[in-house]
């Protein structure tokens, strides 16, 4: 079985876009649970989800946590009973057969992986940005990407650090790169472009650019995320 998990804060205008289409792109053939770890949102995300479940009889398991994706992943990891653990973020929209790529993946020796990326938008920095996705290199992975790894693999590494409140997944990926077999399945993903559409896409690329030599050059947890607060918007 493939746990789903989708950490949400304040999601009402793609959770139920994003359950509905792991529903239609899911095969036949792989069972799959869905798990969505609400950080507290105050939108109505949590109703959603529910009124989602009952209406569609798609079992959703709603849970809540602290807020801060890594814990809400971390929670959504510890419910999950399946033996891969597929973290989506609410506005990443996997392919159709997500699921029957995962299995072959992890058949072919995978311990965890992402598929390829690209974004709503045609703006040529996000063209060049999304077309790194295809190359099997740790600096070329990000969260919007999904991520799949097997539950025993996760437990190993002792799951996301919860000190990060950004990236987290990129920590994480990292670590999974170091020890264990990451693979990049060649199908798209298509994530949203709403936090450039915020920020100014060339804006949000430098900053998001200053935050990874950062990290590279050693920077704490807690200077990255000060780093974020003080230069760009939710």
């Amino acid at each position: 079985m493939i746990s789903i998990i989708i950490p949400v804060l304040n999601e009402s205008e793609n959770i139920v876009k994003l359950l509905a289409h792991l529903s239609n792109m899911s095969s036949a053939q792989n069972s799959t649970e869905i798990i969505v770890v609400d950080g507290g949102s105050a939108d109505g995300t949590a109703q959603l989800v529910a009124d989602f479940s009952e209406k569609k009889g798609l079992p959703v398991l709603l849970i809540t946590s602290e807020k801060g994706r890594a814990k809400q992943m971390n929670a959504g990891a510890k419910k999950a009973t399946g033996e891969v653990l597929y973290f989506l973020h609410a506005d990443s929209f996997p392919p159709k057969d997500f699921d029957r790529y995962i299995k072959a993946s992890l058949n072919e020796g995978a311990d965890a992986g992402s598929f390829r990326m690209k974004f709503d938008s045609n703006h040529p920095v996000l063209k060049v940005s999304q077309w790194f996705t295809k190359f099997n290199y740790k600096f070329c992975r990000g969260g919007d990407q999904s991520l799949f790894v097997k539950k025993e693999v996760f437990e190993q590494l002792q799951g996301y650090k919860e000190s990060f409140i950004i990236y987290e997944d990129c920590e994480f990926i990292g670590r999974i790169y170091d020890d264990y077999t990451f693979t990049v399945i060649n199908a798209i993903l298509t994530t949203s472009a709403r936090k450039y559409r915020n920020n100014g896409t060339v804006t949000l690329q430098y900053h998001f650019t200053v935050i990874h030599l950062k990290k590279l050059f050693g920077a704490s947890a807690e200077s990255l995320s000060s780093y974020y607060q003080k230069h760009i918007a939710s």
